[in-house]
């Protein structure tokens, strides 16, 4: 098990060739985790979101465990491999935000005097929280392709952040030459770790920088953007 310090390198982290599929046709059923199991691996999870996002995809599984307060021999049981946790991780993240960007949608819907870009707006720095930027650069594209969850749980969240998007637009109070890989890349760049800092310690720009990106989506424009929108398509195809 390794027990070096974190180095401040971020390599992707892929699944090894003989790394299984994430969805097997079929298996036997399994029988339900006991409730200390189930919080052990929350604490295992939440533990190891922290320390990715301080250090990145190589931050050492046994100081993951310590965090945790469980013992490593725990941690394997629960997760196998490094390749386990990150789509653990990076999955549980991407639900939470996801669920998030619906909750807001529920509540503007249902407001006495609703405000759709405030709503986008909201649900932008309650994400940002989540770090999304120091995580999803851990996942390869064939790591992607090979597990319909992490697929499934992207374009959920990707049709909740264009629907966000659209009342706003539909509302005459987001302009018209923006798409959600616009606010998607720019989100992501604002929360990711700049090399050779401390990353928690820039959390306190990331709201403010993050408040002058959404008052330049604001309408009307007040200025021509260069080049066209960033769709959530070409996103996914530039990615390394």
């Amino acid at each position: 098990m390794p027990t070096d310090r974190p180095t401040g390198r971020r390599p992707a982290v892929t699944a090894p060739a003989s790394a299984p599929a994430c969805a097997p046709t079929r298996r036997a059923p399994r029988p339900r985790p006991r409730a200390d199991a189930l919080r052990n691996r929350e604490r295992i999870v939440t533990a190891a979101r922290e320390m990715f996002v301080e250090y990145g995809s190589e931050a050492p599984l046994d100081e993951i465990a310590r965090r945790a307060g469980i013992g490593n021999a725990t941690l394997y049981r629960h997760f196998p491999d490094r390749y386990a946790l990150v789509h653990d991780v990076v999955l549980s993240v991407m639900a939470r935000v996801a669920d998030c960007a619906e909750r807001i949608a529920v509540e503007e819907s249902a407001a006495e005097h609703p405000d759709p870009f405030a709503a986008l707006c909201r649900f932008v720095h309650i994400a940002a929280d989540e770090r999304i930027g120091a995580l999803c650069p851990m996942l390869s594209d064939a790591f992607d392709r090979d597990c319909p969850d992490l697929d499934a749980q992207r374009e959920r969240l990707e049709g909740l952040v264009e629907g966000l998007m659209e009342r706003a637009r539909a509302a005459g109070r987001l302009r018209g030459d923006v798409a959600a890989g616009d606010l998607m890349m720019v989100l992501s760049q604002l929360t990711r770790q700049l090399p050779d800092t401390g990353c928690l310690n820039l959390d306190r720009f990331t709201h403010r920088h993050l408040q002058l990106f959404l008052d330049g989506l604001a309408a009307p424009a007040r200025s021509v953007l260069p080049g066209s929108a960033a769709t959530l398509e070409e996103l996914r195809r530039a990615a390394p």
